[in-house]
């Protein structure tokens, strides 16, 4: 017994990498023989068999999970904070496990087979992320990580949009496969095959677990995983993630990290449930179909991707009038368009107040007021985003009065409709109307607001409104002979209006150079769709004028190349792939160059 217990502490103090490794392995297989199982395997027989086996995946991996870290508490004589994860994945496999073996009828729901493929599910991401934190090993720019990272997250949703099971029909073609992934992880919404009839179940969630990991970045979830799977962070990781995450302090990187997931989660849940409520449950089967639903939606909607299981989108019969469904969801990619630094600011913001209220007015006590509890960038978003929410809003009620807004049958309707579309056209990419029926003027102002986008640090995409309010601001302060943009009593740094003006111009070049590449390889298109289209993915917005499907191989790749450029930037990009140059201990004389 003493050889066993010295044994054991030898292996969990000197050799513990070797048992991550080979749990890792073994979860692998186990995952990708539920993949198999749910998305190619069509013969019953055969099925079967993968059925059993996944079962005794299962309980296996229950079993060695519990030795594991069973055995890594004894040899260390106390539960550390890397035993956590492992205690909570052993409740959950024990759990279902005790439901399934004693048949429980109050938790029945834990006996469906998702649960287990959930556990396995757990298990694997658990072990790969441990996996992923090996940046000590060696070094990479975080901007070229943060691009590499969207580029694996594609290529793994090709091969699982590709598998036979994700659809209904026919299996998608690498391009299509490939596109539908761009457009998931990208969040932009634009779709080569009708997910809510082509797609299957599995397929849906394999869109919607996308446009999650693509609207946050996989980076984002890789370091949250990866610091509570592995207990925490090394120095180099928390340089590199407070670079990806735009966190000065470094002792703020985790934190940060761990209050973008908190508060995404939150507020879908939140949404999620205001959706549900607003259905008919007449409409759905089963409970689980009406959960499904508004989760689909709440993601979709909070990461501005735009995609919908309905058919036709929210135009859909059932939903066209359905008017508290569609103010839910304008609330939620309005909130998730704002940047999730300004939704930090504002939570703390009225915390702080509330703390304030409660102290002073119910408890009776003083209380010290803390300066700027609202920051400049908070404010500077926030009045952008009120002044283009009201203009846009007025502009498209006046101008389709005439047009899309005739079938509302009452003037509540007819401004739902106006503040859904106008603030969908920015970039969550939901339409309740027919976009081909919209006035040229609306749709002028439709493609103008889906290049200028939403604000920076959120889901949402296009150029920023922070960033064409600051292009305008610096119009205004030359025409008026001043040498600094000022507002709200503070200067705009000159190095952001230099980077305003630069994402402008390439968001201007990018756009240019793949609306002629589409003249060329779709040439039977209208110029006016195409351009739109060409915005639409550029902006990942998603909406469209209806000529995604029919676009040629040629006019995919380059919508495809399109939607990924937007999303990570044409200035990212460039930063990433151009090497910086040294810094010179000497200036140049200044000239002025006439304009």
């Amino acid at each position: 017994m003493k050889a066993i217990a010295g044994f054991l502490k030898y292996i969990f103090r000197y050799r513990k990498e070797v048992v991550d490794r080979i749990m890792f392995y073994v979860s692998l297989i186990c995952a990708l023989t539920v993949i198999v199982h749910v998305g190619y395997i069509t013969n019953p027989a055969l099925a079967e068999h993968t059925d059993r086996a996944i079962h005794s995946m299962f309980y296996g991996l229950f079993v060695c999970e519990l030795f594991r870290t069973l055995s890594s508490i004894f040899a260390l004589n106390k539960i550390d904070v890397t035993h956590y994860s492992g205690l909570i994945v052993i409740f959950y496999f024990l759990l279902i496990g005790v439901v399934r073996l004693l048949d429980v009828h109050m938790l029945a729901f834990l006996t469906k087979e998702e649960w287990v493929y959930l556990g396995i599910a757990l298990i694997f991401l658990s072990e790969l992320s441990k996996r992923s934190l090996f940046f000590d090993n060696f070094y990479f720019n975080p901007t070229i990580l943060f691009v590499i990272s969207f580029i694996g997250l594609i290529l793994i949703g090709t091969l699982l949009l590709m598998l036979p099971r994700t659809t209904l029909v026919a299996p998608l073609s690498f391009l299509d496969a490939l596109f539908m992934a761009t457009s998931a992880v990208c969040i932009t919404g634009l779709a080569v095959t009708d997910i809510s009839t082509n797609f299957t179940l599995f397929g849906q969630s394999v869109i919607m677990v996308l446009i999650q990991l693509g609207g946050l970045g996989i980076m984002t979830f890789t370091g949250f995983f990866g610091y509570f799977f592995s207990g925490g962070f090394s120095f180099k990781n928390q340089l590199m993630f407070g670079e990806i995450l735009g966190e000065k302090k470094l002792n703020s990187v985790i934190s940060t990290l761990l209050k973008i997931i908190f508060m995404t989660l939150l507020f879908e849940f939140i949404g999620g449930v205001f959706i549900y409520f607003t259905l008919d449950a007449r409409t759905f089967e089963t409970v689980g179909e009406r959960i499904f639903f508004a989760a689909f939606h709440t993601i979709s909607a909070f990461c501005n991707s735009g995609f919908s299981i309905l058919q036709d989108g929210i135009r859909n019969d059932a939903y066209r009038y359905n008017y508290n469904f569609q103010l839910v969801l304008t609330f939620i990619f309005i909130w998730g368009g704002l940047g999730f630094g300004t939704i930090l600011n504002i939570y703390t913001y009225f915390r702080t107040k509330t703390i304030a209220f409660v102290r002073q007015y119910i408890l009776k006590k003083r209380h010290t007021y803390k300066a700027q509890a609202f920051r400049y960038n908070s404010k500077f978003i926030l009045s952008c985003n009120i002044v283009v929410i009201v203009l846009a809003t007025v502009s498209y009620f006046i101008m389709e009065q005439s047009y899309t807004l005739i079938p509302d049958r009452h003037s509540f309707g007819e401004w739902v409709t106006t503040f859904f579309m106008a603030n969908s056209s920015r970039s969550a990419g939901f339409n309740s109307i027919d976009l081909n029926f919209l006035s040229t003027p609306t749709l002028i102002m439709v493609t103008t607001l889906m290049w200028m986008g939403a604000s920076p640090g959120s889901t949402g995409g296009g150029v920023k409104v922070t960033t064409v309010a600051i292009a305008l601001m610096n119009i205004v302060a030359l025409a008026r002979g001043k040498e600094s943009i000022e507002f709200y009593k503070r200067r705009i740094a000159p190095e952001s209006v230099h980077k305003a003006f630069a994402i402008i111009v390439l968001s201007i070049l990018t756009i240019g150079l793949s609306f002629v590449l589409l003249n060329f390889s779709d040439p039977h298109q209208p110029m006016k769709k195409l351009l739109f289209e060409t915005v639409s993915a550029y902006s990942t917005c998603g909406l469209s004028l209806g000529i995604t499907p029919s676009l040629s191989p040629m006019g995919k790749m380059v919508i495809i190349t399109t939607m990924f450029v937007g999303r990570v930037g044409m200035l990212t990009l460039l930063v990433a792939f151009i090497k910086n140059t040294k810094n010179k201990s000497y200036l140049y004389p200044t000239e002025k160059v006439l304009f």
